[in-house]
């Protein structure tokens, strides 16, 4: 059994920092009222940025940390679900603008917050039939864009940017991973093209207890596979950066030990398919995150959909 090596992460976010502050301005809100909430105080929005543009910012600084060019990449996956285009995918121009190979297998995917975790696998089972032994795995996303600035409760969650990272499957190395979808659409729901606008229209009650359920099982299960006794046999856990009251739910319930779930979203808000890669790359770089540790993911949102995954770094 293999598993992917995660030979580098990168990260690339938009030049803009918006506060609670300045969002107070235009909306019925206030710092206190949204950090006490959710854990976070600002998040980045694109001004002249696009998805393509963090995900190529992302990508370039994963694949130049991992010493590879673009003659090693043979898949390139996107998770998103605000690509700047329906088609072509971001995939394919990232595939342009990255120099790759036209017999590059290159696709987005959307499993919403999910996204990096469902392209990570499936990146990894794609490899064998790619023409070069490398993946390029992205989550990129431009929330921004499909916002109402008017709902206090859905506009002050969600930020932009992108997260990368390249893979090389490993004979030697073996991980755990679940995943799992509910279809629905009354939880978390993006209108899609039409004469409505888009936006995000979410059940913040409903989405609480969908999340808490799914990472707390998610994590027994892949503790279970593991053989694991306890999640503070474990170097570190990284879950979907979207709620701090959801992850420190969840770590309470699991009697885990201070620092092992980390939190970044006090400085980015919710990135969606990109909140995971982010992190990873802040761990990495803060050198929190080293080889030979053992770290679990989550992902969880729409769709719905969850995804998890247990391996050696």
């Amino acid at each position: 059994m293999s598993a992917p090596h995660i030979l580098a992460v990168g990260r690339c976010l938009p030049n803009r920092v918006v506060t609670n502050e300045e969002l107070s301005r235009t909306v019925d809100t206030s710092d206190e009222w949204v950090f006490s909430r959710t854990g976070i105080h600002s998040r980045r929005f694109c001004e002249r940025e696009t998805g393509l543009d963090l995900a190529l910012g992302a990508a370039r600084q994963a694949m130049e940390r991992a010493g590879v060019t673009a003659a090693d990449i043979g898949v390139c996956l996107v998770g998103t679900f605000t690509p700047d285009h329906a088609s072509p995918s971001t995939a394919c121009l990232l595939q342009r603008e990255l120099g790759l190979g036209e017999d590059t297998i290159c696709f987005d995917l959307n499993a919403a917050c999910a996204g990096f975790l469902y392209g990570l696998k499936t990146a990894h089972a794609l490899l064998p039939d790619a023409s070069r032994p490398c993946a390029l795995v992205v989550g990129a996303e431009v929330i921004s864009r499909v916002m109402d600035m008017t709902d206090r409760n859905t506009c002050v969650l969600f930020g932009d940017g992108a997260g990368a990272a390249v893979i090389r499957r490993d004979e030697s190395r073996s991980w755990h991973t679940v995943f799992g979808s509910r279809g629905d659409q009354s939880s978390i729901r993006v209108q899609g093209p039409g004469p409505v606008p888009s936006a995000i229209h979410m059940d913040g009650k409903a989405v609480f207890r969908f999340a808490v359920e799914v990472v707390e099982g998610s994590i027994r299960r892949l503790l279970a596979a593991d053989g694991a006794e306890s999640v503070n046999d474990l170097d570190l856990v990284v879950c979907h950066q979207a709620n701090a009251r959801i992850v420190d739910y969840v770590a309470k319930r699991l009697k885990a030990r201070e620092g092992l779930f980390y939190k970044n979203m006090d400085r980015y808000g919710n990135t969606s398919a990109a909140s995971i890669p982010v992190a990873l790359d802040e761990l990495v770089q803060a050198g929190t995150l080293r080889p030979g540790m053992r770290i679990l993911m989550v992902g969880f949102g729409g769709g719905l959909t969850w995804a998890g995954a247990l391996l050696k770094w």
